[in-house]
């Protein structure tokens, strides 16, 4: 049968897959835990997910190899909490420590020369990383894209301007919102902007 996300349509066979994937994952992990001391944070999660998933198609792959951590402070709100909660009771004892991440993420923000945010979407995601940028008395560059407007009082209809009187992009800043769906839209900017780069240097060095 069928399953829905979102506006996705999902095999339900793609949730038995996904199970075979991930319980073996959160096997090593509490035995990891008990045997060796690792301390679990959801950024360490998803490294060792990057290193199991082994296929170059996935961003979470590319951030393993090149070590860059991947927050989420909202790694159980789905079906990979699902899945913590139903190992939980098969095997008890697993610990994912959250405050390490917002050290983390924050102490990032904190000791950056320069910070710049490109932020898809809002709710969370969106929150979090502006408060990190709060520790350090704003951002240097920001960029939002969402289709969220402002009158209900959501944090993803919250325009720059409001994070600037936060104190989560700097005053100085020239910050842009982009009223778009970032799934059609952030892949046109990517090849206007950081691939084009890309595509020049690889020219150059071809020359």
């Amino acid at each position: 049968g069928m399953n829905r996300i979102g506006n996705l349509l999902v095999p339900n066979s793609n949730y038995c897959k996904f199970d075979d994937f991930m319980n073996p994952i959160l096997d090593a992990m509490l035995e990891e835990q008990k045997t060796q001391g690792v301390v679990w944070t959801p950024s360490k999660m998803i490294h060792r997910l990057g290193k199991e998933i082994d296929n170059p198609e996935s961003v979470y792959y590319w951030a393993y190899k090149n070590n860059i951590p991947v927050y989420c402070p909202s790694i159980t709100d789905g079906s990979i909490g699902d899945m913590i909660y139903f190992h939980s009771y098969k095997s008890p004892g697993l610990i994912i420590d959250i405050a390490g991440d917002i050290r983390g993420m924050n102490d990032e923000a904190l000791n950056a020369k320069k910070t710049g945010m490109v932020i898809l979407g809002g709710g969370l995601a969106k929150h979090h990383t502006c408060n990190a940028n709060l520790m350090r008395n704003g951002a240097d560059f920001s960029v939002f894209i969402n289709t969220a407007q402002e009158f209900d009082g959501s944090d993803a209809g919250a325009r720059p301007d409001e994070a600037i009187s936060w104190g989560k992009i700097k005053i100085n800043a020239k910050p842009v919102k982009l009223y778009a769906e970032a799934t059609l839209v952030f892949p046109l900017i990517v090849a206007k902007t950081f691939a084009r780069v890309v595509e020049e240097e690889k020219r150059k060095q071809k020359i």
